[in-house]
This record gives structure tokens, C-alpha cells and sequence, in this order.
């Protein structure tokens, strides 16, 4: 496996948040990293022009050297007009990570390389992989079956490795990982870090409604449901919020992918406002907690688990 050198010392359990769409804001991102876990945020949600800017000389002037790194999540899709501002933007603040998602480009690789930053791609299958990685990726974010938000439907059994017969580089692994358990065999499996995203949601400091964060404490594995209604892509959903909105969660339609527009679902379409995304895995979730709380339970379950499976060893 492979640790980047830059996550060394400054982790204090191997977890990237995942950069949540509206959720994600410098609140949380700083309570992630100084926790130490990689906090993220998706570019997008930094509305209106010149936010963007903001959070990032914030998150540089509040940051040390000794909290975790942060991450900026961009958006590679025609559909997303701001994506040559927010990169110049990264590459002026100097952004340690980029996560980057529905696209990969040897460019922007190569400017956020120009000054030693980090590129994580997400991918759902073992194609988009090897793509990512031969247009200059440093590392990848599986996504597998079970994830919140533009989830896979892959095992992660069967997705690490496939990933891992030919890459040798940072994997990350997401799907259903919210505990320290899940965390540990996500290590097991090959991948060097876990990749969690839902648990984050029913945290304090996520800019999430109430009653989106109570509705995750208060569901499981079976009230996610899995469509591509909402976006053109396929993904999670918590399945109380679709009926809320006056949808059968049971007999959902299927959308066009050449119709999706992310400039659009930033602009707060009803979708994105009203039907909330979610991965299978937040049965483990049992109350709303500062981020910090919650990441101190990971780290305390991680290193249970790995004492177990040594003393069983």
C-alpha cells in the first residue's frame, strides 16, 4: 500500500471525509482536519464568485502544519462553467488535494502537480481507473456499491481488487464505512485509507437541515434507495426524503444521462434541496455529534479492531 507522504504524522485514523455537496462548508473541513482526518469540500458549494477564494485563504490561515490536510473536490464536466477559475484558484492557494470527479484531465493534473499538490479521481469501476491513472491521477477514490451520493455497484471486494492488480498507488476506499470497523477492513482489503461521507452528515458543524441529519440517525441500510432520477447519474438516496417529496421511492423513473447539468443542481434545484443523499452504511449512526466526537469514535473503534484481529492472529 501506499501512504502519501504528506498524510504521514498528521492523520489519526486513515479517513479522507468525502467533500459533500451543500453539506461541506470550512466549519466542518477545519473540525475534520484538526480531528485528523482529510476534511473536504466540493468547489461548487462555495457560491457566490470570490468564496471560493475565501475558504481557501481561511483554511490556509487557520490551518498548522500539524492538522490534517485539506481537500478541494472539482467537478470535470462540461456542464461545470466555473471549473478553469476554481482551478487557477487552487493552483494560486496551493490546495494540498484535489479530489476529482465525473472527468479526468492531464492538465489539471499537471497544474495542481506544478506546485506539489496531490490528485485523488473517483471512480466506480476498474475502466475509469486505469484512465484516471494514465492521465496523470496520483491516487484514486473507489467508489463502490453502498456509497452516498453518485455511488458505484460494484462489491468492494471485487472493485480493490481489480484496482490493486495493476496499482500500487494511494487507493482510497468508499462504500457503507462508518465505523472503525468498516475502516479497518477497508485496510485490510488493500486500500490506504477510508473514504466516509454520511456519518459526516449528522455531525454539528454539517450545513445540513435538522431533520436531514435526524433522518439519518434514524434510518438503515434499507431505507436507501438507489436512482438516477435526480441527477442523470446513479445514486443514494434516503428513501423517507423521497416520499416527503411526494415521490413512490418504490417505483421511481429513470432520467437521461445526456440531460444532467450540474451548473443547474447548484443553482438549488428542488432535488438537491429536498431529496438527500446517503450511503447504506449509517446504521452506525446513532446521534448528532460535534465532528470531532465522531472521529474520535472512529479512531477508538479502528484501533479496537485492529488489536482484535492481532490477538486473534
Amino acid at each position: 500500500m501506499s501512504m502519501p507522504k504528506q498524510f504521514e504524522g498528521r492523520l489519526s485514523v486513515p479517513v479522507i471525509a468525502s467533500p459533500m455537496f451543500i453539506l461541506s462548508q470550512p466549519e466542518l473541513v477545519l473540525a475534520q482536519c484538526r480531528a485528523g482526518v482529510v476534511g473536504a469540500f466540493p468547489s461548487l458549494n462555495a457560491r457566490p464568485s470570490g468564496t471560493l477564494e475565501q475558504w481557501l485563504l481561511r483554511l490556509r490561515r487557520e490551518l498548522t502544519a500539524n492538522d490534517a490536510p485539506f481537500a478541494v473536490n472539482l467537478i470535470v464536466h462540461k456542464t461545470n462553467d466555473r471549473l478553469d477559475e476554481d482551478v487557477a484558484l487552487c493552483v494560486k492557494h496551493q490546495v494540498p488535494v484535489i479530489i476529482s470527479s465525473l472527468g479526468a484531465r492531464a492538465d489539471i493534473n499537471e497544474a495542481v502537480h506544478s506546485y506539489g499538490g496531490l490528485v485523488f479521481h473517483d471512480v466506480i469501476d476498474n475502466e475509469f481507473a486505469i484512465k484516471a491513472v494514465e492521465r496523470g491521477a496520483d491516487g484514486l477514490v473507489a467508489v463502490a456499491a453502498g456509497a452516498g451520493g453518485h455511488a458505484g455497484t460494484i462489491s468492494p471486494f471485487a472493485l480493490v481488487q481489480e484496482i490493486r492488480s495493476w496499482f500500487s498507488g494511494p487507493l482510497a476506499l468508499s462504500g457503507a464505512i462508518a465505523n472503525g470497523n468498516a475502516i479497518a477492513a477497508a485496510r485490510a482489503l488493500g486500500a490506504d485509507l477510508a473514504y466516509i461521507g454520511s456519518a459526516f452528515i449528522a455531525t454539528e458543524e454539517a450545513m445540513a437541515q435538522q431533520a436531514y441529519k435526524q433522518m439519518v440517525v434514524d434510518s438503515a441500510a434499507a431505507d436507501i434507495v438507489y436512482s438516477n432520477l435526480f441527477t442523470g447519474v446513479h445514486g443514494n438516496y434516503l428513501k423517507p426524503s423521497i416520499a416527503a417529496a411526494g415521490l413512490n421511492p418504490d417505483a421511481l423513473e429513470t432520467s437521461d444521462p445526456s440531460k444532467m447539468n450540474f451548473v443547474e443542481l447548484t443553482e438549488g434545484k428542488k432535488a438537491w434541496r429536498d431529496i438527500w443523499g446517503c450511503g447504506q452504511g449509517i446504521d452506525a449512526v446513532k446521534e448528532i455529534v460535534p465532528a470531532a466526537q465522531l472521529i474520535a469514535r472512529l479512531r477508538t473503534e479502528y484501533r479496537a479492531a485492529l488489536a482484535r484481529l492481532a490477538a486473534e492472529g
